[in-house]
């Protein structure tokens, strides 16, 4: 099976987390953290922190225990198609249909920052 693919930006020199893209999954660390895009996909652009916190652990989103901002994921807002339903309204009319379009990991963005 082919790895997913996904849009990587490094925004500084140095080590970055390890992480793998499996289908709409991403793990980071050595499967310390896995996150599943698809899940967290919505009607706007949703944005998610990954930081080590003080026991250095991985956490999604910023909080009190966070200590290294690590990567960041940007899910695009979902995207729909109108469909034809092959159905008719009382007038006549096609009845049309908003449909989502399937996920698509390959148009979600991983930002990377280099750790401590």
């Amino acid at each position: 099976m082919a790895k997913a693919k996904i849009i990587v930006v490094e925004k500084n020199e140095g080590e970055k987390i390890a992480y793998e893209v499996s289908g709409t999954k991403i793990f980071f660390g050595d499967d310390e953290l896995m996150v599943n895009l698809k899940t967290r996909e919505r009607d706007e652009e949703v944005t998610l922190d990954i930081c080590k916190d003080t026991q250095d652990g991985l956490t999604v989103g910023v909080n009190t225990e966070a200590r290294e901002y690590v990567a960041q994921v940007t899910i695009p807002a979902r995207e729909y198609e109108m469909v034809d339903t092959g159905e008719k309204d009382e007038h006549d009319n096609p009845i049309i249909e908003r449909v989502p379009v399937a996920f698509d990991t390959a148009k979600c963005t991983l930002t990377l920052w280099a750790l401590i």
